[in-house]
């Protein structure tokens, strides 16, 4: 016969295990790979652009999203508006996923995965490297120690040719705003032209200070003085950026920057001469590079895709 006391553990024991089958239903491990996803289409404020930069197809990522959000109960983008819009819970859970990636990474970097081993060899114009490069590859450097950086500073086309013949696994291009045929948007440039003395545009022809071709900016320069049929000549030709800045504060032409990188000591001219179109910057990734070039793109993309901040004083 069964005394009371044990009849009592008995039921407190069964109580304990349904408690705890209870609890173990209604646990959910977060996926960190859904979790990637979508910080990335939030980050990047496009399905299209996650998918280029994760090396997934759209449908692929639109499914990781409904996936998380099945495990969550809980919508986490308005598909009823236009864009990619969070909702009350997307926005709550956007800072909790931040730092769990972040977790993530810097455990699998200090357990010294064999995925962070290797070298990333990167390729970006001597301008945007010099300006926007240098405080983004030392973080990542100091995060991944096992990863080896390698740099090259070239133009577009160039660093185009390399990519396609194996020698890079990321580049930073100009480019004109061809939609995501041509590696992920990370932000649009206005430019400017700059001078040391403003009364310098009376000169005619006017005298220009630019890079050799193909340089995106000097292609910009050339056809808007065409276009508004300013005469020109080439007074200053250069690949340096130094010797492009060197010659413009010798008062030796006019010569077209970024907004954001226009000097401080040098005028911002305006009519008459033409307005210059945008251009884009974009990330691109060779095919199958992987491992951690994707996680470099990850983070060149999370640093610039507001658009460089602007400097004063920096050239």
């Amino acid at each position: 016969m069964v005394s009371t006391g044990t009849a009592i553990q008995f039921i407190d024991l069964m109580r304990a295990i349904r408690d705890a089958n209870d609890m173990a239903g209604r646990l959910v491990n977060l996926d960190i790979d859904l979790l990637r996803a979508f910080v990335t289409v939030v980050e990047t404020g496009s399905f299209t652009r996650t998918a280029a930069l994760l090396g997934r197809t759209q449908p692929a990522v639109s499914l990781q999203i409904r996936r998380l959000e099945d495990q969550l109960r809980s919508p986490l983008f308005d598909r009823g508006g236009k864009g990619v819009g969070l909702t009350t819970e997307g926005a709550g859970l956007l800072p909790q996923a931040r730092r769990l990636l972040r977790l993530n990474d810097e455990i699998v970097s200090t357990l010294g995965d064999g995925d962070l081993e290797g070298e990333v060899r990167l390729g970006a114009p001597e301008d945007i490297a010099t300006m926007h490069l240098p405080g983004i590859l030392g973080a990542f450097a100091r995060s991944h120690p096992r990863i080896r950086l390698s740099v090259i500073c070239d133009y577009t086309a160039n660093l185009l040719d390399q990519m396609s013949r194996g020698m890079l696994d990321l580049a930073l291009i100009k480019r004109e705003p061809v939609g995501p045929d041509l590696g992920v948007r990370v932000w649009s440039e206005p430019l400017v032209w700059v001078a040391l003395d403003p009364s310098i545009i009376e000169a005619s022809p006017l005298p220009l200070i630019i890079a050799p071709a193909p340089d995106i900016y000097r292609k910009r320069a050339l056809g808007a003085l065409t276009d508004a049929d300013i005469g020109f000549r080439a007074a200053f030709t250069s690949p340096s950026l130094a010797g492009q800045m060197a010659a413009l504060r010798a008062g030796l032409g006019v010569g077209v920057v970024p907004a954001a990188m226009a000097p401080r000591d040098l005028s911002v001219l305006g009519e008459p001469l033409p307005r210059l179109s945008d251009s884009e910057i974009a990330l691109v990734t060779a095919r199958g590079a992987g491992g951690p070039a994707d996680l470099l793109a990850q983070e060149v993309l999370r640093a610039l895709e507001r658009g460089p901040s602007l400097h004063d004083g920096l050239l």
